[in-house]
Formats: C-alpha cells, sequence, structure tokens
C-alpha cells in the first residue's frame, strides 16, 4: 500500500539520508553537550524545502504553490526574522505569528475543501506538515516538548518525510493502514516516547545497585557526591536547596547551565552538604534519533506492539 506518486519516490532517499544524518549529529551534540546550533535546523530545513520543491514542481502549480506555503510555514521558526525586522516590529512577534498559523491554516482547509486530497490537488505531504507543525508547536507551549530543539526537529522530520507509508520491514495489515495515515514526524514521537520509558527503567536500576531505592522517587531521581554536580547535566531536586523552577527555564545555554551547577556546588558545600538528590536532563534529541530510525523500520512500534500481537 502506498499514498505517495510514483514520480516522488526517487525524493525519498535523498529526504531520509538528510533526515538520519542530520538527527544522528544532533543526538551525539545533545548527548555530549545538551545543546544543538539552530544552524543544523536551518540546513536541514532548507534542504527539506528544497527536496519538496523538485518534487512537486512536476505536478502543477497548486501542489507546488502549498509545498511553498507550507515550507516556508516551517523554515520561519528557524530564522529570527522578528529580531531582523527591528525593536518596532519584535513586540507584535507572536501576533504576526497567530495571524501566519491561522493563514496558512485557512488557506490549506480552503484548498482541501475546493480541489480534494490527491498529488495534483492538495497533496497528502502538504496536509502532513502543517499537522506537524500544529501538533509540535501545540506540544511545546503544553510544556511536554521541553525544549525549542525538540519542537524544531519534530518539524524538521516532518518537512524532510512527511509520509513514510512503507516501512522497511513489514508491517502487520492490521497497523498498516495507521502508519501510512498518520504523518511521519507523529510516529517518530510516539516511537521516542515509547523509547524514553527506558530511563526511568534505567535509574530505578541504578538506585536499587546503589541500595537507594526508596519508592517511587527513585524513577526519576538519584544522589550524586557534590562534587560532580558541575560535571553532570543534571537537575538539583534536593530539599536542602529548594525549587528553583524559574530559573531553570531562564537558562539559554549549555555554559550557563553549567556555571549555575557550579553555584549551586559552591552554596551547598559550604552548608555542609555531601550528597545532593538530583534528575537527570534527558537529551532528548538522543531518543528522537532512535524514533526516527524505528519510524523508517518498523512504522509506529506502539501500534506494532498493541495490534500488530
Amino acid at each position: 500500500m502506498t499514498i505517495l506518486p510514483p514520480g516522488l519516490a526517487g525524493f525519498a532517499l535523498p529526504s531520509v539520508v538528510l533526515l538520519l544524518g542530520g538527527f544522528a549529529y544532533a543526538a551525539w551534540a545533545d548527548f555530549w553537550e545538551r545543546e544543538v546550533t539552530d544552524l543544523l535546523w536551518q540546513v536541514l530545513g532548507v534542504g527539506g524545502f528544497v527536496i519538496g520543491l523538485l518534487a512537486w514542481f512536476p505536478h502543477g502549480p497548486l501542489p507546488f504553490l502549498l509545498w511553498v506555503l507550507v515550507g516556508v510555514f516551517v523554515l520561519q521558526h528557524l530564522f529570527a526574522w522578528d529580531v531582523r525586522l527591528g525593536p518596532k516590529v519584535e513586540p507584535y512577534a507572536d501576533l504576526i505569528e497567530i495571524v501566519i498559523y491561522v493563514a496558512v491554516t485557512a488557506v490549506v482547509l480552503l484548498a482541501l475543501d475546493r480541489f480534494g486530497l490527491g498529488p495534483n490537488a492538495v497533496p497528502a505531504a502538504v496536509v502532513a506538515v502543517l499537522v506537524t507543525v500544529l501538533f509540535a508547536r501545540g506540544l511545546f507551549e503544553a510544556g511536554i516538548l521541553f525544549g525549542g530543539a525538540d519542537a524544531k526537529a519534530l518539524m524538521i522530520a516532518g518537512l524532510l518525510v512527511p509520509l513514510f507509508p512503507n516501512p522497511l520491514i513489514p508491517v502487520p495489515a492490521s497497523v498498516a493502514l495507521l502508519t501510512a495515515i498518520l504523518p511521519f514526524a507523529v510516529n517518530v514521537l510516539m516511537n521516542s516516547a515509547l523509547f524514553a520509558l527506558v530511563v526511568p527503567i534505567a535509574i530505578a536500576v541504578r538506585n536499587v545497585r546503589d541500595r537507594e531505592f526508596h519508592g517511587w522517587s527513585s524513577f526519576v531521581g538519584y544522589s550524586i557526591p557534590i562534587e560532580e554536580l558541575p560535571k553532570q547535566f543534571v537537575w538539583v531536586r534536593d530539599p536542602s536547596f529548594g525549587a528553583a523552577r524559574e530559573e531553570e527555564e531562564a537558562i539559554e545555554t549549555s555554559e550557563d547551565d553549567r556555571r549555575r551547577r557550579e553555584q549551586i556546588a559552591e552554596d551547598l558545600r559550604a552548608k555542609g552538604v555531601r550528597r545532593i538528590w538530583v534528575t537527570p536532563q534527558i537529551p532528548f534529541l538522543v531518543v528522537m534519533a532512535f524514533g526516527v530510525l524505528g519510524a523508517l523500520l518498523a512504522g509506529n512500534v506502539l501500534f506494532d506492539l498493541l495490534f500488530g500481537l
């Protein structure tokens, strides 16, 4: 089963290669530095946009122009256009972006109503990209995708590979339709959420090994010597330190975070604290990279497990 026109098949491989290479680098950077340069997403976004232009140009003006619309819609998240427009426009950036969201969504819905869905009408890929952006932005605003890089990564995955209806490993017929209908990026995120369950299990195993298992909290945190705090990517959750979520949300770079951890360690050491309770800063782009690989190989792994057994 396929929902992609045969003429687009030749563009799938470059998109997948770019996707895998980009996410491999993002995972490496996120693991070692907990920070990924915006340049990576800009390069991947422009690459996916251009590949789409080449793919949809032969299908007529409507698919081509709609791809331009949703492609630029994704790219505007990757460039600081509000800053470039100057201080007079910057205060209205949020309002302008709301207008952009409403306008793009309205245009695609009106086109669907008038021309229908199809490779020479409104491509399913265009709808998938739009749904992906709305989905990623909604999760970011709800605080489910904590970092902006995670939301950008999801949008980029959707732009590079809007739909991937035929995983490389054959999936059960009972779940093939669901995998094909959902945008590729949604399958990626669902896979990532499933794979992320490894993290609390690993934390619990560590606490059992160190004889520090104390109930449910031992699935999300562990203790470390105060000297290790500046060296590890963690959030301090020890009662001796107190809550500081607002300070954490204000951190912009990994270097700012390291300096903050150094200061916390110094303050707690002065109070005689020797060990502190922390939770790890999960490198979610590493998990998403495995989610991408799982989506390419097996589609939606959760659906495979739930409905394919």
